[in-house]
């Protein structure tokens, strides 16, 4: 299996022969991201996660939690907390539910978190520590929602043997550099930040 970090949370997973997978292509995610696709999973509604208007015409089936709002401009397979299903080749199982607290109640939208092949964990917009091992984590580095200690808690958590930090778009070259050191010292050795458009086999430290 092979992965291609793209803008902000996108990921894509291809397996050798065949199989392409795309998590979160949002708006400030690059097009390429998605040709060739076979499927895409969507963690929530939020247009840096989704970008409705060119998933509308890929031509590839959409998973995407049950009661996320997409202005009914996309039809996608509703998908539920602990639900098992296969997309691409790829075994997946769906866990959280909801978007990480910002502000008072708001937003609350639903949100899945998707663990890939029993391997890869995409957490959308929460810090839902899945009750499975994780190998792989992709962990989110800046958001109104989140704090950096936060963040480090969060891989420490999950105790991956490695993690890759995402959700990166709205952060200056200055500011990620402070954030990455922070987690590459306190997070357990185990992270690592892949720039945009960079591919790299899964079994890489």
């Amino acid at each position: 299996m092979r992965l291609t970090k793209y803008t902000h949370s996108c990921v894509r997973l291809e397996r050798p022969g065949g199989g392409a997978l795309v998590i979160d292509p949002g708006v400030w995610s690059e097009a390429r991201a998605l040709h060739g696709a076979d499927a895409i999973l969507v963690t929530h509604e939020h247009a840096d996660h989704v970008d409705v208007l060119r998933l509308k015409g890929i031509g590839a089936p959409v998973y995407a939690p049950r009661g996320a709002d997409f202005g009914g401009l996309l039809d996608v397979i509703e998908v539920e907390p602990d639900e098992e299903f296969s997309a691409a080749g790829f075994h997946i199982t769906a866990h959280g539910g909801r978007h990480a607290r910002i502000y008072g109640d708001l937003p609350d939208c639903a949100n899945l978190g998707y663990l890939i092949d029993e391997r890869l964990y995409h957490p959308g917009d929460s810090l839902h520590v899945p009750e499975k091992p994780v190998e792989t984590l992709f962990v989110p580095v800046q958001a109104s929602w989140l704090r950096t200690s936060e963040a480090i808690d969060f891989v420490r958590a999950v105790k991956p043997e490695r993690a890759y930090g995402i959700h990166d778009a709205q952060i200056n070259e200055r500011g990620l550099h402070s954030v990455n050191g922070w987690l590459d010292e306190e997070a357990g050795g185990c992270y690592r930040w892949v720039p945009p458009g960079a591919s790299l086999p899964c079994s890489e430290r």
